[in-house]
């Protein structure tokens, strides 16, 4: 028991580590410079401009960087995004990635016509649905949505038209994550509408 607990310890300080160093790695003035192309969609603080468009603010360190540089691989695609980044070295990814993340995520509400969903979401996401093998959402995103570094993104607050195509893309191959792509094949158009609108007003 105790070698299982000084492992899971020095695996948290290993991840603390990690994040610190990359969060490190870019710096948040010149990624103020280098995100005039971003604002059109994403908002001169990170909250999006539109529905549709991503909530890039308060992400956790390095993940707004990775997604970039999945962008400029090829291994996520979006020919909107496509055309951004093709000029972004790894700094100006990194630097971008500090830029939005000392911003807070707006929030938001859903009203009482919604409940109903955002209970059904709320069992999704907090207990899974074991009948389909599907884990509970907060296993990696933790309890509150707030993402754990550096590979879970921060969800909570997050536009529900956004949330929704992601789960699509997951569902369908098109974005690429084993993981989610084997969890959103198990759930229903209705199940991505009611675990959004949970997320949607999760603060």
């Amino acid at each position: 028991m105790l070698r299982k607990l000084l492992s899971l310890i020095s695996s948290i300080g290993l991840i603390c580590t990690l994040t610190n160093s990359v969060y490190a790695a870019g710096d948040a003035a010149a990624g103020e410079e280098k995100s005039a192309t971003c604002v059109a969609c994403h908002g001169t603080d990170g909250n999006g401009v539109a529905p549709d468009f991503p909530k890039i603010a308060g992400q956790i360190p390095g993940y707004i960087a990775s997604q970039l540089a999945a962008y400029k691989s090829g291994e996520r695609q979006n020919a909107l995004m496509a055309g951004m980044i093709m000029t972004l070295t790894e700094q100006d990814m990194q630097d971008l990635d500090a830029y939005y993340a000392q911003f807070q995520f707006s929030k938001e509400s859903i009203d009482e016509s919604e409940l109903a969903a955002a209970n059904r979401g709320r069992e999704i996401y907090r207990r899974g649905l074991s009948q389909y093998s599907v884990p509970a959402c907060m296993a990696c995103h933790g309890p509150a949505g707030d993402g754990l570094p550096a590979r879970y993104p921060k969800i909570s607050g997050q536009y529900r038209n956004y949330l929704v195509t992601s789960l699509r893309e997951f569902k369908s191959g098109v974005r690429k994550n084993e993981e989610m792509n084997t969890i959103a094949f198990r759930l229903s158009e209705q199940q991505f509408q009611d675990l959004a609108t949970y997320l949607h007003g999760l603060d």
